[in-house]
């Protein structure tokens, strides 16, 4: 293990942190209140946020692991960004959960079951992945553009505001 990698955990190795989140997706799967999958975000060796899969608990289909383990984060740390934390999921994330990774600016995924492993037993985000390459036009849910000159009377403010906070 490159000593770069133990020091970001303050000496944990990540196989213990992948190993905690191992433990919490086997528990989420015994309790009946959503699919395999849980996820950590770790800073300086400690556990900040925890997520398991809540989607038919919770009737959310954004309740995923890494999300819930994301928001939890952030509030903890009361900042919307995640900078110098690393995330653990038991799954490679699917594209809304990579999205949400990369826009809270994490600075390291790690990953135990790959996304063909998902697949295999009924989460495949292949077709979310073939969507996301066509024109909005060609794509299985109609996406219709409505009053963009409307719309971008917002725009138009926020990127004349002095005081806006970028992220």
């Amino acid at each position: 293990m490159k000593s770069r990698e133990r020091l970001a955990n303050l000496g944990h190795p990540p196989e213990d942190f992948m190993r905690q989140a191992i433990k919490l997706s086997l528990e989420n799967v015994r309790s009946d209140k959503g699919g395999p999958f849980a996820a950590l975000v770790v800073r300086g060796g400690r556990i900040i946020g925890r997520g398991t899969n809540q989607v038919t608990s919770k009737n959310d289909p954004t309740a995923h692991a890494e999300i819930v383990a994301i928001r939890q984060a952030c509030t903890s740390l009361k900042d919307f960004q995640l900078r110098g934390c690393e995330l653990y999921a038991t799954s490679e994330p699917c594209p809304m959960c990579l999205g949400a990774i990369y826009w809270a600016r994490l600075s390291r995924l790690y990953f135990a079951n790959t996304k063909e492993d998902a697949a295999a037993i009924g989460f495949d985000d292949s077709h979310i992945y073939q969507e996301f390459a066509l024109p909005p036009a060609s794509r299985e849910i109609q996406t219709i553009q409505l009053l963009r000159s409307e719309a971008l009377a917002a725009f138009r403010e926020w990127e004349a505001k002095p005081d806006k906070e970028m992220y």
